[in-house]
């Protein structure tokens, strides 16, 4: 890989890209699973249901995380330039593995509690859409913490380069400020692909409160979240320009020996 994928920005986004695969994984897992049952009409949970249940919140929470570990690392450098145990590689190394840690552990108690069970028309296993304290706490946990912290600190960011512009302050700290703040809105683009795909997943839940959903919710939500997280690797590719050129780059230099080759 080329020396300019190798910072913390980098490391940052990598850990987008593997939340995205995970959980692009665990859906196309169960997706496998659902179909097979279909097709055989089988009306009863596979070996690996559970797990993949417990998965899709361990993934989406791993995913919303990853985001707003990109938003504070970008806030620190502009608000907080001084501070630099913030911006050393190891710190936001040991900040993202707390984010897994964390998403690995919170979803278990689940499992334990029962939480998690098969649903047939739908043939896949998770929460049951109804109002309880495990689809609240998974809400809370997975998408309303990192999605509300991420995006406060976009207001307070967007807040502080205002006042630096009602100041006199060095052009190269204005520009580094504005670079950051772009950097920091495609971050905020990601959040709102999510938010908007993920759509009927979050209306399924509001009307469950109330009324029972609709019989293929889950199916019907998945399609969404499948698109989303397609979209989600797509921006992330085209807004991340090293890992871009060093890809295009990669790909030219084996299409000029394939060409050499066959010449």
């Amino acid at each position: 890989m080329d020396k300019t994928c190798h910072t913390v920005p980098m490391m940052l986004v990598a850990n987008s890209c593997l939340s995205a695969l995970l959980c692009a994984s665990d859906i196309l897992w169960i997706s496998i699973a659902t179909l097979i049952n279909d097709v055989k009409q089988i009306e009863y949970q596979n070996l690996f249901c559970i797990f993949c249940g417990y998965l899709t919140y361990v993934s989406c929470a791993v995913l919303n995380y990853s985001f707003l570990l990109q938003a504070f690392y970008r806030y620190m450098i502009v608000v907080c330039p001084t501070r630099l145990f913030w911006q050393l590689p190891q710190s936001q190394l040991l900040l993202i593995v707390l984010t897994w840690i964390y998403a690995l552990i919170f979803p278990t108690g689940f499992i334990f509690t029962g939480d998690i069970i098969y649903n047939m028309d739908n043939q896949i296993c998770q929460i049951p859409l109804r109002f309880s304290f495990a689809i609240i706490f998974a809400v809370l946990c997975v998408y309303i913490i990192p999605v509300s912290i991420t995006m406060f600190i976009y207001y307070k960011l967007v807040r502080f380069i205002h006042q630096m512009n009602q100041r006199i302050i060095p052009v190269n700290t204005l520009v580094r400020a504005r670079r950051e703040l772009k950097m920091f809105r495609r971050t905020v683009t990601l959040l709102m692909i999510i938010f908007i795909l993920d759509f009927p997943y979050a209306l399924f839940i509001f009307i469950s409160f109330f009324n029972a959903a609709p019989k293929y919710h889950f199916r019907i939500a998945y399609i969404f979240i499948d698109i989303a997280l397609a979209c989600v690797m797509i921006v992330l590719f085209q807004f991340t320009d090293p890992l871009k050129t060093s890809i295009l780059k990669k790909l030219n230099i084996e299409l000029e020996m394939v060409a050499l080759t066959e010449s």
